[in-house]
């Protein structure tokens, strides 16, 4: 395995204890923070594997209720999050399931709610303070959230894919990664677009108003 960086090796600057049980789940809650676009009233947490056995020990709770406040893991106010969500009346409920198997023991999903605004997602943290979401409502998708990002869901239509990718090149944006993922033929679809650069909310908004486009969600 190749290392871009020291951080690869030992983990980000964070608030401990565990790079994976706290710097990860940290980040899987602040990017279902970002996707969710506000905060939350209720959030329903299921947690499996490593994290079900060792969350309260290892502050796996409190990492990702600081990353649903939009805490960064070295914020020094991690330690507390658990009261600062209760005092903002964000109601936070964990659950561990020790039956169900997953592919990868720090497992996580969380649905945020507020109001009609729901959102289901789950994440998964790989060592060193690196995660992977591979679930949106529902849609398989593969995002590491290391690089600024679009989430589009759409309805499956001929044509769409391409409209969203030609207005991103007319900002001059290049994309590092795209998957498209749907449920089935011509129904719903979700666009996971990863890009080298920063993107606008200028951008965001005009995919938002192309034809099939059904909700836009930027991840910087």
């Amino acid at each position: 395995m190749k290392y871009r960086s020291v951080f690869d090796i030992i983990g980000p600057v964070m608030i401990g204890p565990s790079s994976s049980h706290t710097a990860g789940a940290a980040r899987i809650g602040r990017v279902a923070r970002k996707l969710f676009g506000e905060v939350p009233e209720s959030v329903t947490v299921t947690l499996y594997g490593s994290f079900a056995e060792t969350y309260k020990g290892h502050g796996t709770d409190v990492a990702l209720t600081a990353g649903i406040l939009n805490f960064d893991t070295s914020d020094e106010r991690l330690p507390q999050s658990l009261e600062i969500a209760r005092k903002q009346g964000v109601s936070i409920r964990f659950y561990p399931d020790r039956e169900t198997r997953t592919e990868h023991p720090n497992t996580a999903r969380l649905h945020l709610k507020k109001g009609e605004n729901e959102l289901d997602i789950v994440g998964v943290s790989i060592g060193g303070g690196k995660i992977e979401i591979i679930e949106v409502d529902g849609f398989a998708i593969s995002l590491s959230g290391s690089n600024p990002a679009l989430l589009v869901l759409h309805r499956d239509k001929y044509g769409a894919v391409a409209e969203a990718a030609g207005l991103i090149a007319k900002y001059e944006i290049n994309i590092s990664y795209m998957q498209v993922s749907r449920h089935k033929k011509g129904s719903l679809a979700m666009m996971v677009i990863q890009t080298d650069e920063e993107i606008s909310e200028g951008l965001a908004a005009e995919i938002a108003c192309l034809p099939n486009m059904l909700n836009v969600a930027v991840l910087s």
